[in-house]
């Protein structure tokens, strides 16, 4: 059980406070509710930029990693498509430092002119390296379009070009800034061996001067129904051919969350799963195979993802994959099968709510979505599933009309 206190400050900054008297350490996590969603279609990786951004100086502080460092703390931060996450840890008694320092760059940044360049710079280096020059790195520029036509999901955090980045002037980086990151646009956890009452105080001081923005509305089109199978072959210089076969199914918020995950488990998520033991140990059609969910707050994505074998065609490997598919569809599972990869979510997340850290995260995440309540009842979802429940999520999710196939072939 995951405790809290909730409270909110006159400029709309929500903050939740997890005690743990068990540690010498404290947590300070400020979740900002702008991801690469909220980016305009010719201006892209600007929620990325901003999580290097906020680490280069604020309006009074700066180099923001020094002070830190000095109470023996450390940071760190994560954008995805949703959200963007910030976090620090360190001593308890040295708490306010990192309040401090959240508290200045949530009022304005320093925007010089050397910042902007320097974090455009690292942007664009981390492009590079990370979705050009590496291995199917391109896969997800490439296969989020012909999945999402309308909705932002359509580009990655990194954005869709180097271009986009490459382009941002100041102007456009203050505007950013100003339409998002503001205290109603935000949610402060704290955790840690400390008192609510010294908590609010110093929340209220360090915060509570801020001043309310205009948060910029979302307006975007809601993603039409698929009803097309879709499919591109990219040819690349990789190790092995790959095939991706994406889903789509409900988002963070929906049932279908909790009926995806464990749908994935059985089909690829251990050595003892399905596709791994038919497909990698039996067959020996793939080198290796996996299967998850993204997880996304609206849209989300079923995945399938395999590395074929030598001399193994890609219509060999799609139809032994929907082979698999098909009979989960078509046959019940058997109870000792689900609640086995039951077992496994219940052991991933009691080990992972030992650290303070995760514990803060969670609250953050779930505050976030409008889910607050729900946050200690996860096991109970997962627990009330029912063999039937993922038969009919597959049979309403899968289907060759729905994929979006992507193939990267390997160079001869």
């Amino acid at each position: 059980m995951i405790e809290y206190e909730k409270f909110e400050l006159e400029n709309g900054l929500k903050i939740l406070f997890h005690q743990d008297e068990t540690t010498p350490l404290a947590v300070v996590n400020l979740l900002y509710n702008v991801g690469a969603r909220d980016e305009e279609e010719d201006r892209t990786g600007f929620a990325h930029l901003f999580e290097h951004l906020m680490f280069g100086g604020s309006a009074n502080i700066p180099n923001f990693d020094a002070p830190l460092q000095m109470v023996g703390g450390e940071c760190n931060a994560f954008t995805n498509n949703d959200i963007t996450n910030y976090y620090e840890v360190l001593p308890a008694e040295n708490i306010e430092t990192a309040l401090w320092l959240e508290s200045d760059r949530m009022l304005e940044l320093a925007f010089t002119p050397k910042s902007l360049e320097v974090q455009r710079g690292v942007v664009i280096e981390e492009f590079k390296q990370r979705y050009l020059n590496q291995p199917y790195g391109d896969v997800w520029l490439n296969f989020r379009p012909l999945i999402y036509k309308t909705h932002p999901y359509q580009w990655a955090t990194i954005g869709k070009s180097i271009e986009h980045i490459e382009g941002a002037s100041m102007q456009e980086v203050k505007d950013f800034f100003y339409e998002h990151y503001a205290p109603n646009n935000a949610t402060l956890v704290i955790g840690g061996n400390l008192q609510l009452e010294a908590v609010k105080s110093m929340v209220n001081k360090w915060f509570g001067d801020i001043p309310r923005r205009e948060i910029k509305p979302r307006n975007w089109k809601p993603e039409a129904p698929q009803n097309d199978k879709r499919e591109l072959e990219l040819e690349r210089n990789v190790p092995s051919n790959a095939v991706y076969i994406a889903f789509r199914m409900g988002g963070r918020t929906s049932e279908d969350h909790y009926f995806g995950d464990l749908c994935t488990d059985l089909l690829a998520g251990s050595k003892s799963s399905r596709l791994y033991q038919r497909l990698v140990v039996k067959d020996r059609l793939f080198s290796s195979i996996s299967s998850y969910i993204t997880g996304a707050l609206e849209d989300g994505l079923l995945i399938i993802n395999g590395h074929l074998s030598d001399d193994i065609s890609f219509e060999q490997a799609e139809r032994s994959i929907w082979e698999e598919l098909e009979k989960l569809m078509i046959h019940e599972i058997e109870e000792m099968e689900l609640q086995k990869v039951k077992n496994k979510h219940k052991t991933g997340k009691v080990f992972g709510e030992q650290n303070l850290l995760n514990r803060v995260m969670k609250i953050a995440f779930f505050e976030n979505m409008g889910k607050l309540e729900e946050l200690n009842n996860e096991l109970e979802a997962y627990d009330a599933i029912t063999p039937l429940n993922l038969q009919l999520f597959l049979q309403r999710t899968i289907s060759p009309k729905k994929q979006s196939i992507l193939r990267v072939k390997k160079t001869s």
